[in-house]
């Protein structure tokens, strides 16, 4: 599949406006690999590394959480600072590489606790903790498929059975030797929390709210047989660079202030209020969609909602939309190259994606050229002989039921023919029957003779038998 540079180019400009009315920003303390590297000598900057047995392979653009051999690996990072942010994206691009019958699991976290609830447990071991989890396993014998889970400290997970009935959305997915990273994005926005996969949609709820001050993390444990489970980076962005902990002491602050004659500080005060006037938007907009609680579930219970399925708040405004600051608000030179950094990297972030849609869809069609390219030879190879058959055959037929016609007009021809001579053979016997039957038939003369002759001859015999009698002596006893 070719991409021309007029489409190239459409699809930069759609990400570059993409990125210009709906921004992102990067959130660097709890993000990893955005760069393209993990870090120097086996350390992350703002994230910890622990193994069991074997510490975690930290490489130029990876990590090797659990590796090809020995099997029996578990292995963990987490992230050292706390997600201060109620609406926010996190993708996590990972890869899963093993033998047939290999198994393992990878668990992504999002806790009160961190590290020191869930350590270097998975869902299965785990005991309890408080926060949400994402398990990407082949359970049940299936090609694969990702769960997730909550806990509010109240379920002992390593005490159950089987956790599946636990699990509040789940969607199938063959993640095992796909030769590429595989992406799952989870998104927090004021009414929603929602699962992607590779860009299609997993599970969405509009029960599950995550409160301020979770710490993100990824396990990986592998069996005897083990999958080789390798993380390549973990982006965390929300729609605004400052924690929403720290809204209301600021506008407290500038609310204690008293006038001040400097211009500098006329703007610093500005710019709190504009702070403070945001937040106070977000909050409306989360209380309005029925997720200003600060728990997990904004109602009683939870259930699973797919994505596309009228989930719509009803309102016009996209609560990710950011509106556009003044210059005047960028005091320093810092600031304002803090947020062009940001911006930029944003707009980095939407590139890439639109180069992994691209990339996508160019190996969509390649594998559909390629189905396309084998249904053609199949055709060339096997339909077209047998269609050669099927008119061989016809011609055949053709032919048979052309002898047949020809045969049935020689065997009718024959059979008259035959009626035609039997008819006046006959004929003629019946007209000499008569007259041979008269001609065959014997007289009666003959009959009379030979009556008469055998009466003579028996008079003459019984004449000549008492002559003899009357001839010969008589015996007396």
């Amino acid at each position: 599949m070719r991409i021309s540079q007029a489409s190239l180019g459409a699809a930069l400009t759609v990400a570059l406006g993409t990125s210009l009315t709906q921004a992102q920003y990067l959130i660097n303390e709890l993000s990893l690999g955005y760069t393209g590297t993990m870090g120097k000598d086996g350390v992350i900057p703002n994230f910890a590394l622990v193994g069991s047995p074997q510490t975690p392979e930290v490489l130029s653009n990876k990590i090797i959480l659990t590796p090809v051999a020995p099997g029996n690996q578990r292995a963990s990072v987490w992230s050292s600072n706390k997600l201060m942010h109620s609406t926010w994206i996190a993708d996590v691009d990972f890869r899963a590489n093993g033998p047939d019958r290999g198994g393992g699991n990878l668990n992504i976290w999002l806790t009160s606790g961190g590290s020191n609830d869930v350590g270097l447990n998975s869902a299965y071991t785990v005991g309890r903790f408080d926060g949400l989890v994402l398990v990407v396993d082949t359970y049940g014998g299936s090609g694969g498929m990702i769960r997730g889970f909550l806990n509010d400290r109240t379920t002992d997970f390593g005490a159950q059975g089987d956790i599946a009935g636990l699990a509040f959305g789940h969607c199938q997915y063959a993640y095992r030797n796909l030769g590429r990273p595989s992406q799952i994005k989870m998104r927090q926005t004021a009414d929603k929390f929602s699962v992607e996969v590779d860009g299609t949609p997993c599970f969405a709820t509009d029960k599950v709210k995550v409160p301020l001050g979770y710490q993100f993390g990824i396990t990986a444990a592998s069996a005897d047989n083990p999958d080789s489970f390798e993380v390549f980076k973990l982006v965390v962005m929300s729609e605004s660079l400052h924690p929403e902990a720290s809204y209301t002491q600021q506008g407290e602050a500038g609310a204690n202030q008293g006038s001040v004659g400097n211009e500098a500080a006329q703007k610093e005060k500005a710019k709190q209020q504009q702070q403070q006037q945001q937040q106070e938007r977000q909050q409306k907009k989360r209380d309005n969609a029925g997720g200003g609680g600060g728990g997990w579930f904004s109602k009683d219970t939870s259930k699973n909602t797919p994505l596309g399925d009228g989930d719509s708040s009803g309102s016009d405004e996209d609560p990710f939309d950011i509106k556009d600051q003044s210059a005047e608000t960028f005091t320093s030179s810092a600031e304002q190259f803090a947020d062009l950094h940001n911006r930029l990297q944003s707009l980095t972030h939407h590139i890439s994606n639109v180069f992994r849609t691209v990339s996508k869809h160019a190996r969509s069609g390649e594998q559909s050229r390629a189905e396309v390219s084998r249904l053609i030879d199949t055709v060339r190879l096997d339909v077209v002989p047998r269609l050669d058959h099927v008119r061989t055959l016809e011609a055949k037929v053709a032919e048979l039921e052309r002898e047949i016609k020809a045969l049935r007009g020689d065997v009718g021809q024959q059979v008259k023919s035959s009626e035609r001579a039997i008819k006046g053979v006959l004929e003629g016997h019946h007209r000499s029957l008569s007259g041979a039957l008269a001609d065959a038939v014997p007289g009666h003369g003959k009959l009379i003779a030979v009556i008469v002759g055998s009466q003579i001859v028996a008079a003459v015999g019984y004449y000549l038998y008492k002559r003899r009698r009357a001839s010969m002596p008589k015996k007396y006893l």
